[in-house]
This record gives C-alpha cells, structure tokens and sequence, in this order.
C-alpha cells in the first residue's frame, strides 16, 4: 500500500475543498493516484447530494456582480441560516455572481454548464458543496441585466445579502441608481409600472381590499361608526377617460351639494381627483414601483420624483431568499420526543 503524506492530502483538499478525513481516505483507496482520488471524491460528492436531493433548501444568500455594462444577480440557498454565513458559502456566491455576469447564460441549464475558476462546471461546483459543507447547497436563479455606456446600475444588497437589487436607471447618477434600489428593497414592487400588472391580478387584489373593507365596516357598527364605502377600481389601467370625466362630474355634483361656489371649485377640483387615483389605484401602490410612495421623499412617487431630475428606471430586478419557497415547520416538541424514543 502506498503511504500517503500530509502534502498529498493539503493538495487534494486544494483542489476540491474536501474535509481532511474524506482527502485521506480518497488517496488510500486510489493508492495515492490523485486523478483517480479527485474522482472518487466527486463520486462521493454526488451520492451525498442525492441523499440531500429532497430536502428543503430556503436560506442562503444573494449575490450580484457588475462586469462594465453587464451586471448579474443570483440566489444560492442553504438549509440553515448558519451555512449561509460560512466563508466557502460565501464565496460560492460571489464566485457564481461574477460567472453569470461573464458568461451571460440565457436559461439555468446553461448557467450550469458555465465553467468555474476551478475547472469544474457550476453544477458540478455545487455537488462538492454539498458534498464539503453537508447540507444541500442549491443554485435556485439568476438573472443577467444590461445597459448602455450612458446609464447607470444600481447595486444594492440588504440584510447581509438576503435580498440583492439590480436597477437600469436612464439619466440621473449611480448615487440615485443606488437610492432607488435601496427602495425597491425596502417597498418590495414586483414589477415597473401599472402596465405590467396582469388584469386577473388585479381583479383578485381589489377582491381582497373590498373583503378587507367588509371586516372593518362590521368592526365600525359595533362602534356605529360610517361605513366605509367599497374601492371601484384597483389600478391605473382600469381608470378610463370616461371614468376620469364621471369622477369630475360627481366631485362637481358634491360642491354644489356643499353650497361651495362655483367660482372656486377649479381650486378645489384638482385635490379631490388626485385623492380619487391615490383611492383607486392601491393596487398599484402595492406592487408596481413608479406608484409607490419614494421612501426618500415621500411628498411623491416614484415616478414623480424621477420625472423631477429628468430620470427614468428601464429595469430592475429584485431577489429576496426563500421567496416563494415552502419552509419546513418545525416541531419542537415531536423532535424532542423522538429524540427520546
């Protein structure tokens, strides 16, 4: 039997970041050929990540890299938060980010056959995670966002990487670039503008408002308290010309109402339509960006403040790990028990 030294094992665990243990065993049962050690590893590494292969991967982290005009986002998951905090984890994410960004897959199954800086595919790179690190390390998704010489990125990570941003911003700077991120990470939009909302959607979300309504108004009687009156519309795209003109009308028909003159109402006219959108556009507030209230000014939206400075965001992406992923509930009290059986 060959004797295996201390530097061959160093070696080994160089080239494939295995513990010291599996390195040693791997060069005894190849006879110290390291080829054939490096294979018999990746083997290994590939049965344990088949075992892992059902489990619940949703912690992990974001990772973004900007390579001139092209810039990548990336989602890399772990089972536990602890991993997640681990230097390899950590550097499998920012290595991942900068072969996305070079490498500009346009599906997953591209992204996987990319080549690492060690030589071995992505795929394969999370195979020996798994295998190294003992949990289920999975590449979830990415994204790959580009822009011209004359706009701006925005890169922004939050939370010590949990939810990564990457915005296109036409005009302005990357300070506001950066600014507008930093909002989309706070305010969560799912997409740019009321244009993008699919109308279902927003039939369903004005469903769930008015429900909402419902509740309140039994709460109110109780109190006899107003009831408040149900939302017509949801979003801006449901707001026709002809919609607009009989809201006018009818704020019209409240003055007189009022006995408030007419020689004033054009003062008073302009405040009551702009509380008619912000009242019947709430599904947009919600989830498209340019509608949300700009966090570092909110006397405006959005899209209001960038009109202000002559800016416009072409696009933005948003990740935020474990987004959309079931978690696993935790039992204590049935783990503990069968601890104890």
């Amino acid at each position: 039997m060959a004797k295996i030294t201390a530097a061959q094992v160093k070696e080994l665990r160089e080239k494939t970041g295995a513990g010291v243990m599996d390195a040693k065993k791997a060069l005894v049962e190849t006879e110290g050929d390291m080829d054939k050690a490096i294979e018999f590893l990746h083997e290994k590494g590939m049965a344990k990540a088949a075992k892992k292969a059902d489990r619940i991967a949703a912690e992990g982290l974001t990772g973004i890299y900007v390579d001139g005009n092209v810039a990548a986002v990336v989602e890399v998951n772990s089972e536990t938060d602890f991993v997640a905090q681990n230097a390899q984890f950590k550097d499998l994410v920012k290595t991942t980010a900068e072969v996305i960004a070079k490498g500009k897959p346009a599906n997953h199954e591209e992204a996987l056959a990319l080549t690492m800086p060690s030589g071995e595919t992505l795929e394969a790179a999370y195979v020996s995670a798994t295998a190294t690190i003992g949990e289920k390390i999975s590449f979830r998704r990415f994204a790959v966002v580009e822009k011209t010489d004359a706009q701006h990125f925005g890169a922004y990570q939050h939370n010590g990487g949990r939810i990564g941003v990457i915005t296109v911003l036409e005009g302005g700077d990357e300070t506001l670039a950066k600014q507008i991120s930093m909002h989309i990470a706070a305010m969560k939009p799912s997409v740019l503008s009321y244009k993008d909302l699919d109308p279902a959607f927003v039939h369903e979300e004005l469903a769930q408002l008015n429900h909402k309504i419902d509740q309140d108004n039994e709460s109110r009687a109780l109190v006899n308290k107003p009831a408040l009156p149900h939302l017509k519309f949801g979003s801006k795209a449901q707001i026709t010309d002809e919609v607009l003109a009989q809201a006018k009308e009818d704020i019209k028909a409240e003055l007189k109402a009022e006995g408030k003159p007419e020689k004033i109402w054009d003062k008073i006219i302009p405040g009551k339509m702009g509380r008619f959108m912000l009242d019947n556009t709430k599904v947009d507030q919600e989830y498209t960006l340019l509608a949300q209230l700009y966090v570092m000014d909110d006397s405006k939206t959005v899209e209001e403040y960038l009109e202000s400075v002559n800016a416009s965001v072409v696009e933005f992406v948003r990740y935020e790990v474990g987004d959309g992923i079931e978690k696993k509930a935790d039992n204590f009290v049935e783990e503990v028990m069968s601890q104890v059986k």
